[in-house]
């Protein structure tokens, strides 16, 4: 038998190189790379089937979730957790319980999102197919508050609770008194704590047993006691503030336990001592004011010559406290603790002024209706002021150091109902009043009196005022019963040029 074989080249080798063998070359490199294409967009459009879906694999509370989106994944998630039941096995009785009454928060959303979570490549979706599966696990979290409220309630109504231990202050002993705490029927959570965070996750239903014992409360009698103690040490510590001039203001137990209160901690189990701050503040404030003393500016009348003729009232310095807010920190430092207060108001000298004011001209003339006359400037300046010049009988009106009204003639206390003398404001007005003095006389006694619409009436101190007096006739001398008793005209303008808070100076 014969063999043919291909001619060979001048190598000796067979020739590949003729039209026909080309030709069949190249059609198999097309079908490789037309099998090559296919594959790789199989591949891609496989890849995209997956997108924003889980991938194959992929697993949650052991059902395959592949393809599934995240809503589906979701809805598969929060359909297990509203299923699950838990059974708490309460000496004997037994409680069933959702998850939701034990505090425990599902996130399905959040689970559904881990669940579809990756990039999306071909890469990862091609090697996902090829690994094998991926378990992922709820998100799930426990409020532990929640279980242990739960535990309190399976407590039955015919057991006795435990009562913690009470420390209150009895205003009335002026003492702090522990009202000792009760053993009762409670439960200790820790376990079912435990059990609720090991088996929730999985999302099936199961039991527990909680049991019920006697229980201590959570502040005892002897934790209230060390806390009684305390406060104790902080009442029987010296406390106390220097005031200006030998003055001493004691910090009395009986304001501190005021200022004392106790309640649980955060943790429930001890007391806690705390301070109101506030009321500390005002009292010292309180104790500053009486240890501060107003400036009282003083008036002096002086003639054309500036010679002083009289003095209407004293000029006294004042006293002005300097550290309250320093003096409250302290005190309220030593109430959180058991350290002494020694405190001192710091003050300085506030001075006073003294205003030399033009002595009155000589009485207008002793007809009311007639003008009042004044030399005074066209516009004085300074505060508004009543000069009651008890001795010369006499009423006249300031601005600053400038008489602008009067001298004008009153009538004042008589003997018996002498009218006050010093510093006052006027406080209070009426257009018109009736008066009487049926509260100290009844009517039928000589002293008693009833005056009916008592015209243009200015109170500066307690009962006694300026008023007009229409029943009199003549003024420059003393018949009141206190009150400085003026003409209608002359009352009515001293109405109209005051107001309330106008100073009054009454001297003799």
């Amino acid at each position: 038998m014969s063999q043919l074989t291909a001619p060979a080249g001048p190598s000796g080798r067979a020739d590949t190189s003729s039209p026909a063998r080309r030709r069949a070359l190249l059609i198999l490199i097309a079908a490789l790379a037309v099998v090559a294409v296919v594959l790789t967009g199989g591949a891609f459009a496989y890849a995209k089937s997956f997108e924003g879906k889980a991938l194959p694999g992929t697993t949650v509370l052991g059902q395959d979730v592949s393809g599934m989106t995240p809503e589906q994944v979701a809805a598969l998630v929060q359909e297990r957790a509203d299923a699950t039941e838990v059974t708490v096995d309460a000496d004997g009785t037994a409680h069933t319980a959702t998850l939701a009454d034990l505090g425990v928060s599902v996130d399905a959303a959040a689970t559904a999102e881990a669940a579809a979570s990756h990039d999306g490549s071909v890469t990862e979706v091609l090697s996902s197919t090829w690994s094998g599966s991926r378990e992922v696990a709820p998100v799930v979290s426990v409020d532990e508050n929640a279980v242990h409220e739960f535990a309190k309630g399976l407590v039955p109504a015919d057991r006795t609770a435990p009562v913690d231990a009470q420390l209150t202050y009895d205003k009335d002993a002026g003492a702090w008194t522990v009202t000792p705490g009760q053993d009762g029927q409670g439960v200790d959570a820790s376990s079912l704590v435990d059990a609720v965070r090991a088996q929730a996750p999985a999302l099936e239903s199961f039991t527990v047993s909680q049991p019920i014992t006697a229980t201590a409360p959570a502040i005892t009698t002897e934790s209230a006691e060390e806390t009684r103690t305390q406060i104790q040490g902080i009442l029987d510590q010296p406390m106390s503030i220097a005031g200006p001039k030998g003055t001493t203001y004691e910090v009395s137990p009986e304001n501190r336990s005021s200022w004392i209160s106790v309640a649980p901690d955060e943790s429930g189990t001890a007391l806690a001592i705390s301070v109101d701050e506030q009321a500390v503040r005002d009292w010292v404030a309180g104790r500053a004011g009486k240890s501060t003393v107003e400036a009282k500016d003083g008036i002096e009348q002086v003639d054309a010559n500036g010679t002083v003729v009289k003095v209407v009232t004293e000029k006294k310095d004042g006293v002005e406290v300097t550290n309250t807010d320093a003096v409250a920190d302290q005190l309220i430092a030593s109430l959180s603790g058991a350290t002494p207060l020694e405190a001192a108001f710091e003050t300085k000298a506030v001075p006073a002024k003294v205003t030399q004011a033009k002595a009155p001209a000589a009485e207008t003339p002793a007809d009311p209706a007639a003008p009042a006359a004044s030399a005074a400037p066209a516009a004085p300046t300074g505060e508004k002021w009543i000069d009651v010049d008890l001795t010369a009988k006499t009423v006249t009106a300031y601005v600053g150091d400038t008489p602008v009204w009067g001298p004008r003639a009153m009538v004042d206390g008589k003997a018996g109902n002498e009218t006050v003398t010093g510093t006052y404001k006027i406080y209070l007005r009426y257009e018109k009043q009736d008066m009487t003095n049926e509260g100290y006389f009844p009517k039928d006694h000589p002293k008693y009196y009833y005056i009916k619409d008592v015209p243009w009436v200015q109170y500066f101190y307690n009962g006694y005022g300026f008023h007009g007096a229409p029943w009199r006739s003549s003024f420059g001398y003393s018949g009141s019963h206190g009150c400085i008793n003026l003409p209608v005209s002359d009352a009515k303008w001293l109405y109209d040029w005051a107001s309330k808070g106008t100073r009054v100076e009454s001297h003799r």
